[in-house]
């Protein structure tokens, strides 16, 4: 059924589909986390001693609730290899403010909402070790779509580029997850990618992009919700592949140095146009999940 079904203009039979969808979208979404959880410890495990010296690290989850209503579990590794790593689950349900609204799809019949979601942005202590950041969730007024994407930073100058070794490996991967559903889906999505994840105060992009989509609904709730799985598992299958090619590389202080520069590029695109930092801002969200994806070390020159 889906939310435009006859039915579901019954205020009960409405409230019985999202309730159902979100608690499907919900267990894929613990069910991403768990993986990613067990990759990202591998990782840490398999990080060589020389170059990521002390005891690997492991992620610590901790339980949140929002007053407003729902919560959620945060999730923090900060080891060797990776730096600083945030991995979020929530689900909150509520009533929009008018100004948040006048700006969702069907709150204008109904300010109410559900949302539900999985987060990670992952920081490295090697600079020669892309960045990477993924969101996933689902999000349901008098309407309902998918959000989300995954995109890869990379702090070194000789690794900015789409020709990239490690930016073709990761533009595949998601090419592959968006053709499974529909051969337009990639081309669409990466252009917003890189519109979205584009600093007009520097005139530069975040990163080596990937893809990025919002409000997603293409009147096939099942097909929809198998690309956002999709997605995740393409993030999944791919980043460690790159950070497992990468891991074994020497740095230089000056590469050290320029990480820590692009880095400021990071906080500044997160703190200025980042949508996910703004929702969870006005709709009450966590603060400390919500800054999570603050690097741990940055500089400005």
């Amino acid at each position: 059924m889906s939310l435009e079904h006859p039915a579901a203009t019954d205020p009960h039979a409405r409230a019985a589909v999202v309730g159902e969808r979100t608690r499907r979208a919900r267990a894929w979404f613990d069910e991403l986390r768990d993986s990613l959880v067990a990759a990202f410890e591998e990782l840490e495990d398999e990080a060589p001693e020389h170059l990521y010296p002390g005891p690997p690290g492991r992620f610590e989850l901790k339980p949140w609730v929002r007053e407003a209503g729902g919560g959620g579990v945060m999730g923090f590794l900060r080891g060797r290899f990776f730096e600083k790593v945030g991995l979020h689950i929530s689900e909150v349900h509520g009533r929009f403010t008018p100004e948040m609204a006048a700006t969702m799809p069907g709150a204008d019949r109904d300010p109410s909402f559900v949302a539900t979601g999985v987060s990670l942005i992952a920081h490295l202590a090697s600079p020669r070790v892309p960045a990477v950041h993924m969101n996933t969730r689902y999000l349901a007024t008098s309407s309902g779509w998918f959000g989300g994407g995954a995109d890869l930073t990379p702090l070194l100058e000789d690794q900015r580029s789409q020709d990239a070794d490690d930016a073709v490996l990761f533009h595949e991967a998601l090419r592959r997850a968006c053709d499974a559903h529909h051969a337009d889906w990639y081309g669409k999505y990466k252009a917003w990618c890189d519109e979205y994840f584009f600093l007009p105060h520097r005139n530069e992009p975040r990163g080596v992009g990937g893809i990025f989509y919002d409000r997603h609904d293409s009147g096939d709730w099942e097909r929809d919700f198998a690309f956002t799985r999709d997605v995740g598992q393409a993030l999944l299958e791919v980043y460690p592949k790159i950070a497992r090619h990468r891991m074994s590389e020497p740095w230089t202080a000056e590469e050290r140095e320029e990480q820590l520069v692009r880095r400021g590029r990071y906080v500044e695109f997160n703190l200025l146009y980042d949508r996910g930092t703004m929702f969870g801002l006005k709709t009450g969200g966590n603060i400390e999940s919500i800054l999570s994806s603050m690097p741990p070390v940055v500089r400005w020159p």
